[in-house]
């Protein structure tokens, strides 16, 4: 198991597989590398590079719940990168992944090799964001993996022929049975910090998006995604139209990204990279 020590003295959990361009994968708000296991075997002849955020999976909390920010998780990806002794990555980021792939275009671009969006953008459907909170922070109320696993299979009803494995697979990844019931497989405090952000303001994000400008570029999208809306899509689209972008049918918010045309998206990108 690897672990580098942030600046800040937290020890942070990374994986790092195969030989070839580097890629690293970073995932959602709450999730952790298990989020990139389903697309893992559909990325062969890549160093693959997957890292918990400070609080996620298997890395140190922090105490300091206001350092759960954009901003310090890309300092946090800057200094994993040179742990490594990497000049550049491209980076697969899944929803927050992608929003500090966008931070990173703007403050270390030179660290950069291409990017890869997870039905993420710019702009933010209220809606999603809204769904996001309801569950944000809270153990789930089911007692059961087996129960949790249904309970998912219900609340994402924009996904469509979906095996009840899968959503077990989920709900093992991010859930822990203990004696009491199920535990997140985060710090609750990351609440607090996105609640924070949010009093503060949304800030324009499109010029974070111009700003990978020259990168090779993807955007995948969930056909049902309550967070990336098709007229953001479309907007991307508009102003980069040598994005590669797919629409995956019967997916919401996320993909993950085993689906064909998740996967002849990344394939596409990779080879853009190697351009």
């Amino acid at each position: 198991m690897n672990f580098f020590e942030s600046s800040d003295n937290l020890k942070l959990h990374y994986t790092v597989e195969g030989d070839g361009v580097p890629i690293l994968c970073l995932p959602g708000l709450t999730r952790t590398t298990s989020d990139f296991d389903y697309v893992t075997p559909y990325l062969p002849h890549v160093k693959l590079i997957k890292m918990d955020y400070r609080g996620r999976g298997k890395s140190d909390w922090d105490y300091h719940w206001k350092n759960y920010s954009l901003p310090v998780e890309c300092r946090d990806v800057i200094e994993l990168i040179d742990r490594l002794e990497l000049d550049k990555v491209a980076i697969l980021g899944t929803s927050r992944g992608g929003l500090n792939a966008m931070g990173l275009a703007m403050t270390a671009k030179d660290r950069l090799l291409g990017v890869a969006l997870n039905d993420i953008g710019p702009a933010l459907n209220p809606k999603g964001l809204t769904a996001i909170m309801e569950y944000l922070g809270h153990a789930p109320s089911a007692k059961t993996i087996v129960n949790a696993a249904r309970g998912l299979e219900r609340a994402n009803d924009g996904f469509r022929d979906v095996p009840f494995s899968r959503w077990m697979e989920e709900a093992e990844k991010h859930f822990e049975e203990t004696p009491k019931g199920l535990s997140i497989t985060y710090d609750p405090k990351l609440r607090r910090a996105v609640e924070f952000a949010g009093a503060q303001g949304a800030p324009d994000l499109w010029p974070y998006f111009d700003a990978l400008e020259g990168l090779p570029l993807a955007c995948i999208r969930g056909e049902n995604s309550d967070l990336l809306s098709r007229d953001t899509l479309r907007e991307m689209e508009r102003r980069r139209p040598d994005m590669i972008s797919v629409t995956v049918h019967g997916r919401g918010h996320i993909p993950f990204l085993d689906e064909p045309e998740s996967i002849a998206a990344l394939q596409t990108w990779i080879n853009a990279l190697g351009s």
